[in-house]
């Protein structure tokens, strides 16, 4: 694939990496030739997608980081520069969810969600951003959103502020940044499969939600790889504040 030539030798690093759609992210960007840095807060976790990568031929770094630290976000990008050189690519993938009722949520679960889904990811936007500065480096920063940032669900408040917050401000860092050379967009998946929530699609009430997106299915990680390779790569060179939403039309589908 040309998309996959294009990433050669790149020093990319991926937050979140540990599990889920981050470590598909990672593994993704391995296979299309980028050397990765692996970022999360579970060391052990880390070091398993790691060898994934290593034992198909790829290379990666682990850094165990917490992204609600500034400090902790400033020594993430000095490790994964010592150990890859400049950063160009970098998924801003980390994020949690506490699922409550509007009525009944807590101002920790509203700051821990806040604090991690926007606040870290400008971090590293941020920090991001001023290495490739420095550096003189062109570089893609591609934040992961949700379509709950566009339509929202309930006893997700937080979660669903946090990420449209996380769409504005790609824009805004896509309108100051474009000069530097450094792009920045988004991409929104819909629901998807993975190892945390497996057993609720499965329930009727998984059932019934997968009846409602319009292809009548869960994405499948695979289904993330285009537009993540299309943005992580020279082939999105004039595009930047962009959002691709990846959700089977879920977001076209009646009220």
């Amino acid at each position: 694939m040309g998309l996959n030539a294009n990433l050669n030798g790149a020093a990319a690093l991926v937050t979140g990496a540990s599990s889920g759609l981050g470590r598909h992210f990672a593994q993704t960007l391995a296979r299309a030739g980028a050397r990765v840095a692996l970022a999360a807060r579970r060391r052990e976790l880390l070091e398993a997608v790691a060898a994934d990568i290593r034992a198909a031929g790829g290379e990666a770094v682990t850094i165990t980081a917490d992204i609600t630290s500034a400090d902790a976000v400033a020594g993430m990008f000095a490790e994964a520069a010592a150990a890859l050189g400049p950063v160009s690519i970098v998924v801003n993938n980390a994020g949690i969810a506490r699922p409550a009722p509007a009525l009944e949520l807590d101002e920790a679960s509203w700051d821990a969600v806040v604090d991690t889904n926007l606040r870290g990811a400008w971090l590293v936007a941020q920090q991001a951003a001023r290495h490739m500065v420095a550096a003189g480096v062109h570089g893609s920063i591609i934040n992961i959103a949700s379509i709950l940032a566009l339509r929202v669900a309930g006893h997700s408040a937080p979660y669903v502020a946090a990420k449209a917050g996380l769409l504005h401000l790609t824009q805004a860092l896509a309108l100051e940044w474009a000069r530097y050379g450094i792009r920045v967009n988004a991409i929104a998946p819909g629901y998807f499969e993975t190892d945390i929530n497996r057993e609720f699609w499965h329930t009727p009430a998984g059932q019934a939600m997968i009846k409602r997106i319009p292809q009548r299915r869960l994405g499948r990680l695979a289904d993330l790889d285009g537009p993540l390779l299309l943005l992580a790569s020279d082939a999105s060179a004039y595009m930047t504040g962009s959002c691709i939403t990846v959700d089977g039309g879920h977001l076209q589908s009646s009220l």
